[in-house]
């Protein structure tokens, strides 16, 4: 896990007349309590992450009073699978992933799911990563909904509105037989927010009270022709249902304004967007109060006819604001006001991009062109003008004196990341005339940010789990290695069953490089089958990768500690030069070092403050000795690795240097082992809290430096560092 929830979770136990205050997701959290589910599943996937981490890590106990379930799930197809629960029996149930990547592999056993229909209430928490915070392919979950004929919500970003969408969702999948959808954008998971709690419900049936016996009812089975009659109940009893509920429980908005003869129409996510975009032209108060009508679009799919005609009917203009595209929604409003013969002018992607986040800047000109355009009643358009300038003017201002673009800032491996080393020794290996230029098919992970430089490998990234498999149409066709690269999220995740499992049976002669550092890193450091670190795992839960390779019929695997390039690089060019034939994996073991910084830090801190001795290692390097030729940056690619003004006057070139940052993982001083480059790196070991036989030591030390430099006064010390109160450093 990212952090602990330990407060929050002490939260969720407060009922009538309580407040709870916490971040969105957790606000969801409490809200399915209250709505009485029977079970929660789901796959890790940001921003919904931390949904489960609270669910089945921190809240264990109140799960177990309450009698929920609570499961991580392999995958997104096996948590969508969960709900099948609700199929035959009436209890809800909630799952969760990061869409739309995790939709796609949820669509199978979501299409059949949405075909047979539920009786207990089914909700599908999405984390909708969409725009320039996000992580994946810019698409969106709309179109899913509109595929499977499954319902979606996009909640107005305001915890009292969202908890009561959730419980009004669990009832709107009941009274439609049909799971719903409720999307939830990144700042509406991790906004801050306070709202009014209600006591959890214990649900009907649980693991405390279970069912009493199973049911069976052929129509419930997609199968024909029973696939047949679903068909058509979709659309004559369920679709109608959903229409009626939405409508009757008002779970969209109307807000008022003076100017009636304009009016916004939004989605849910997006309404804090329009409200501060007016503000910004002065069409809205500090409060919220806009003077332009807006109809609040907190269920975007299915659209409710009625109420759409009954916003537009006395408008002459009304802008759709729809991130995204295809433009569905504009497209639906179109389509409906003309049936109800309404001639409302719809303004939509005309003034607002067709691609990309509508950001603040976005929203404000996109609202700006629309208002300036329809010229409604009472509203003055030269101050309008005058912020859209205003903005542009100090834009054009701020280039001006920058004077040249502001860099990317591309993401990068974390310092000390136990990944990088396996990428300087990929580099190496290319180097030889034996190997030369590879293709690299990348994967989903951490590991994807070795296409950026300085390593700027992976020739392709297909999905998760799936560098393997990407690897089949090429590897035959193409002159030269073919390597593949997967993480253990990924193997776990499907890369097993879809890629090496595959190659095996096709007989792949090609090499697999799996990335073993401990977790589904890249979501927060949930565990994994293989997960061993911390002591956190009984011994018998946990399955080696090597274990599960072996078992589909892999003969060739090798293991090999990632921070020793040299052995990396060696054992790499072995596998691609072995005569013995199929499928050869190397497991690049080391644990994420955020995790384990995360787990240490805390204990080193203790044990500084008990004034125990503690003892941390750094690197440095020797400038005397540092040619200033660099290549250990370009081959190791690490954030604490800089540069400095070179001190001898003699020299130009700036020397290497090791910022503070260092976390003494040793990359530094094994690339230049590997790659035969300067030996300028050295190793010292900070000792606080430090002994009698620590300092008789250091003074040993710094006497015999002293006497090899010709110093007199030995009462120096000789390393180059700063060194705190009580803290010895012994460097080599």
């Amino acid at each position: 896990m990212e952090r602990t929830f330990a407060r929050e979770v002490g939260m969720l136990r407060r009922g009538d007349g309580e407040y709870f205050e916490g971040e969105g997701i957790l606000a969801i959290t409490k809200a399915l309590l209250q709505s009485g589910v029977s079970y929660v599943g789901g796959y890790q996937g940001a921003p919904v992450s931390h949904l489960m981490d609270v669910l089945t890590s921190d809240s264990k106990g109140l799960m177990a009073e309450l009698g929920v379930h609570t499961e991580v799930c392999a995958n997104e197809a096996a948590a969508c699978a969960m709900l099948a629960a609700s199929v035959n029996y009436p209890i809800r149930g909630a799952v969760t992933w990061k869409s739309t990547v995790g939709t796609n592999v949820a669509s199978d056993a979501l299409s059949n799911i949405a075909s047979v229909g539920v009786i207990g209430g089914s909700l599908i928490v999405l984390g909708e990563d969409y725009g320039e915070g996000s992580s994946i392919i810019q698409e969106r979950s709309h179109a899913f909904a509109m595929k499977c004929s499954v319902w979606l919500v996009d909640p107005r970003v305001n915890h009292p509105r969202i908890v009561d969408l959730v419980e009004k969702s669990f009832e709107l999948s009941e009274a439609s037989n049909t799971p719903v959808m409720m999307e939830f954008r990144i700042r509406a998971c991790h906004v801050t927010g306070r709202f009014a709690t209600k006591d959890n419900r214990k649900p009907e049936f649980s693991m405390n009270d279970p069912i009493p016996e199973p049911e069976y009812d052929l129509d419930r089975i997609a199968l024909p022709p029973s696939t047949y009659l679903q068909e058509r109940m979709k659309v004559e009893q369920r679709f109608p249902a959903a229409i009626k509920f939405i409508r009757e429980n008002k779970m969209n908005e109307f807000f008022e304004g003076d100017c009636d003869d304009v009016g916004i129409i939004c989605q849910g996510g997006l309404y804090n967007s329009v409200i501060r975009g007016l503000q910004q032209l002065g069409l809205a108060d500090p409060f919220g109060k806009s003077r332009i009508p807006i109809y609040c679009m907190n269920v975007t799919y299915p659209m409710v006819p009625e109420e759409v005609t009954e916003f537009c009917a006395n408008k002459r203009s009304v802008c759709i604001v729809e991130e995204g595209f295809p433009d569905y929604l504009e497209q639906a409003l179109n389509a409906t006001l003309r049936k109800a013969d309404l001639n409302t002018t719809i303004v939509g992607k005309d003034v607002f991009p067709k691609a990309g986040e509508y950001q603040s800047e976005v929203m404000m000109n996109g609202l700006a062109k629309f208002v300036e355009g329809a010229v409604p009643k009472g509203i003055d358009l030269a101050p309008v003008a005058a912020v859209t300038k205003a903005v542009a003017d100090n834009k054009a201002y701020a280039a001006e004196l920058l004077g040249a673009p502001i860099p990317k800032r591309p993401p990068g491996f974390c310092t000390g990341c136990p990944e990088r080393p396996v990428f300087s020794a990929l580099k190496l290996v290319q180097q030889d005339p034996e190997i030369g230029k590879m293709h690299i098919s990348a994967d989903i992970g951490c590991h994807t940010f070795s296409t950026l430089p300085p390593f700027n490998m992976g020739n392709t990234v297909t999905g998760y789990g799936l560098g393997l498999a990407s690897s089949a149409g090429v590897k035959d066709t193409l002159k030269g290695h073919t390597i593949s690269i997967m993480g253990d999220g990924g193997f776990w995740h499907n890369g097993l069953s879809t890629g090496i499992t595959g190659a095996v049976y096709n007989k792949h002669d090609n090499l697999l490089i799996v990335m073993a550092n401990g977790y589904s890193s890249a979501t927060g450091q949930q565990q994994l089958p293989s997960s061993t670190a911390g002591g956190l795992r009984p011994p018998d839960t946990v399955v080696p990768i090597e274990n599960a390779l072996k078992g589909v019929g892999v003969k060739w695997i090798k293991k090999q500690y990632t921070y020793k390039v040299g052995r990396m690089r060696n054992l790499i060019k072995e596998a691609l030069t072995s005569s013995e034939k199929g499928l050869k994996v190397i497991i690049a073991e080391a644990e994420c070092q955020i995790a384990k910084q995360r787990r240490e830090k805390p204990i080193a801190a203790k044990l500084l403050k008990s004034g125990k001795r503690v003892v941390r290692t750094r690197f440095g390097v020797d400038e005397d000795t540092c040619t200033g030729d660099h290549s250990c940056i370009r081959l190791s690619g690490c954030p604490s690795l800089s540069v400095k003004p070179n001190p001898d006057p003699l020299r130009k070139d700036p020397v290497a240097s090791v910022l503070t940052s260092c976390v003494g993982c040793g990359l530094c001083g094994e690339v230049s082992d590997a790659a035969v480059l300067c030996p300028s790196f050295f190793k010292a070991e900070i000792v606080q809290n430090p002994g009698v036989i620590d300092t008789i030591a250091h003074r040993m030390r710094a006497a015999v430096i002293s006497m090899f430099q010709g110093k007199l006064d030995t009462r120096e010390p000789a390393a180059s560092q700063s060194i705190q109160p009580d803290t010895k450093v012994a460097a080599e």
